[in-house]
């Protein structure tokens, strides 16, 4: 029987429902994995969420639903990592399109539960932040995960809600989340991340990451982002806790707001009256800025260096790891940068690669 997972935030939601299938169901691929392809800058230079129109080569699943196989092509310029996850994992990749509002991505999940009648309904969320009420000070991206939320809550069948890796995702504490969360479904072990440890060599999700390197049995305190976030690597990392969906739907104001919404403008207005800014906003912005910037160098000599530099200040913050990411922006280089950056580490030092982090040591190894 086919089953249905919503990857809630898009991203390295979609790589941890991967994990999760695996995880509870062996590797056969019968699951189709609804996702966004909304990549952030790292991959996408374009701001905001593609569509289908975004994409040559999708296969149709439903008159508004279509896959995204390996041979199909982000164009240019935009980016997307679904091509490369269809080629690497047994799954189904069908891709969620938020450009309708919440009624569209409602229609969307109407028309994939009537099509493949899946024996069950997942929808979930790395990290926590599809709980957010909005107005969280640490909030920096609820518009995806309430967007899916507000459509799951309008389907005609049951969902289970589940929040795998509670504040891995740097933006609620899992102290915050603790009175919310439901019953431990699942505790992600070392075996469990293996499906997917391929994929995390070059995929950017950090808190995906961060769920399979605690599952691996990695602890201390990682940062993340652009803002070096410091997130707590705990025995609480790997867990994967069912939640009242209708409590989500309660405490998240967004996704209520949203319900009825037609398009992602939409969405937006009303992402900025309630938590008082729209990310693709700061994506803009972002975007806007980066274009700016003059071309870096990938000069290994020098990046050592700096990175001997970024390692002294992060040790004296108590940072323990840090995100390939993390470490690409921290030292001014660009997105496309990061493959060659995490290659050049690896390679100069192979001790400090906790996978798929890196590992800051007292001196470099």
């Amino acid at each position: 029987m086919t089953r249905l997972i919503v990857a809630a935030g898009g991203g390295g939601d979609a790589v941890a429902a991967a994990m999760l299938d695996a995880a509870l169901y062996g590797d056969d691929g019968q699951a189709v994995i609804l996702t966004y392809a909304w990549d952030r800058l790292l991959v996408d230079p374009i701001p905001g969420p593609r569509g289908a129109d975004d994409f040559t080569q999708l296969e149709p699943i439903t008159p508004t639903v279509w896959a995204v196989p390996a041979e199909a092509h982000p164009i240019p310029p935009a980016g997307s990592t679904l091509p490369q996850l269809a080629a690497d994992l047994p799954h189904t990749f069908a891709l969620l399109d938020p450009h309708h509002g919440a009624e569209g991505v409602t229609r969307q999940l109407e028309e994939l539960l009537s099509h493949l009648k899946p024996a069950s309904i997942d929808l979930l969320d790395v990290g926590g932040d599809i709980l957010a009420r909005g107005d969280e000070p640490t909030l920096k991206s609820p518009l995806a995960d309430a967007l899916t939320l507000a459509a799951c809550c309008q389907v005609g069948a049951p969902v289970r809600l589940l929040v795998a890796g509670p504040g891995l995702d740097g933006e609620l504490p899992f102290e915050d989340l603790r009175g919310v969360l439901g019953p431990t479904v699942h505790t992600f072990t070392a075996k469990d991340a293996e499906p997917v440890s391929s994929v995390l060599e070059w995929h950017p999700s950090e808190a995906t990451g961060m769920l399979a390197a605690t599952a691996r049995g990695v602890r201390g305190t990682c940062e993340v982002r652009d803002a070096g976030l410091p997130v707590p690597l705990t025995d609480e990392g790997p867990t994967v806790h069912q939640v009242d969906i209708d409590e989500a739907l309660s405490r998240n104001e967004l996704a209520r707001a949203i319900a009825t919404t037609t398009s992602l403008d939409e969405v937006e207005t009303y992402s900025r009256e309630v938590c008082g800014y729209s990310e693709i906003d700061y994506e803009r912005n972002k975007a806007s800025w980066l274009k700016e910037q003059p071309p870096t160098e990938l000069n290994p000599k020098a990046v050592l260096a700096e990175l001997d530099h970024f390692e002294a200040s992060a040790r004296s913050r108590g940072v323990t790891h840090t995100t390939f990411r993390h470490i690409t922006e921290a030292l001014n280089l660009n997105g496309n940068q990061r493959q060659d950056l995490r290659e050049l580490l690896i390679n100069s030092r192979p001790k400090q690669y906790d996978a798929p982090l890196w590992r800051i040591t007292a001196a470099p190894e």
